[in-house]
């Protein structure tokens, strides 16, 4: 996985105050820890570092920090939940030849054979790996399977030097049937009959219908 290169600078000051100062100005916050540091306070460019966030697992070399540059990974991040935009990112000390566990996106290719609906259970497994050889995920070919097929955690072809984490047996995806068009047809009408049914009026009882609320029925 290639590098990307990001100019960070320290942070000295704290609060809600500082830091809307520092989004306003185009930056975000972040938090750098790991390797049992001290948790470092800097601030990073907002764009570079929306565009390093588009590739997961992204390896990002920090560079101007006071002892070095560093080798970090995005462990979290915290963004605006109208806007979309960066507010905060936790970052992860790594060295190069270190083995760091991540989550990894399982990308599904084909189609499965007519007749057959995918039903898939996990979108990513967490596996370890190289912090420098982060594979962007594991593919899984689902061309013509059948109905009645299942792939598993450990069924997954993992590139060399990559260890599974996830638990061997979970479901990755399967094959269900596809609901005919008369069961379609069904779950969409029952709905409707039960809404029918709701809307219709009680039944009054045998007996009392034209009596007034609270009024004494008359003497036989």
């Amino acid at each position: 996985m290639p590098e990307v290169r990001i100019a960070a600078e320290p942070r000295t000051e704290f609060g809600k105050g500082p830091a809307r100062r520092e989004r306003r100005a185009g930056r975000v916050p972040a938090v750098l820890y790991g390797h049992g540091t001290d948790t470092r306070h800097v601030t990073l460019p907002g764009h570079e570092v929306m565009m390093a966030l588009k590739t997961a697992n992204v390896l990002i070399q920090l560079d101007g920090l006071p002892g070095g540059n560093q080798l970090v990974l995005p462990k979290s991040v915290q963004r605006n939940p109208i806007r979309g935009t960066i507010e905060h990112v936790d970052l992860i000390l790594v060295r190069r030849g270190e083995k760091v566990t991540v989550d990894i996106p399982v990308q599904v290719t084909g189609e499965v054979y007519p007749g057959g609906l995918l039903d898939q259970q996990l979108i990513q497994v967490s596996v370890e790996a190289e912090a420098t050889n982060i594979p962007a995920g594991v593919e899984v070919s689902v061309q013509d399977m059948e109905v009645g097929t299942d792939v598993h955690a450990g069924d997954l072809e993992l590139p060399p030097g990559t260890s599974l984490i996830t638990d061997p047996e979970a479901l990755v995806l399967h094959v269900i049937a596809a609901p005919t068009a008369e069961q379609l047809e069904a779950e969409i009408g029952a709905p409707e009959a039960e809404a029918a049914a709701a809307a219709e009026p009680a039944p009054v009882p045998e007996g009392e219908a034209g009596e007034a609320p609270g009024e004494p029925a008359p003497a036989e």
